[in-house]
């Protein structure tokens, strides 16, 4: 087996797939939106169903995206709360 092949298994077994709600696969600068109201913690706000986000971000954990929000820095959602647009 070839050096580069070799190394592409390799990066592909490290990756982390990260799948929505409905079962779509999520990536890097998706756009998604929210199936349900979530309160904010530390932030006294609550985001509506339906509100899109975008731009989101992986974090290498299945479960978890970085994504950014008018008025909330650090904005962390759970991949079963968003669906992918």
């Amino acid at each position: 087996m070839p050096a580069s092949e070799l190394a592409e298994r390799k990066a592909s077994a490290d990756r982390v797939e990260v799948r929505d709600a409905v079962g779509n696969v999520l990536a890097d600068g998706d756009q998604v939106t929210l199936i349900k109201d979530l309160d904010v913690k530390g932030a006294g706000q609550t985001l509506k169903r339906g509100t899109l986000i975008k731009s989101i971000r992986l974090t290498g954990d299945r479960q978890e995206i970085d994504c950014k929000y008018e008025g909330i820095k650090g904005l962390v959602l759970r991949a079963e709360f968003v669906r992918k647009r």
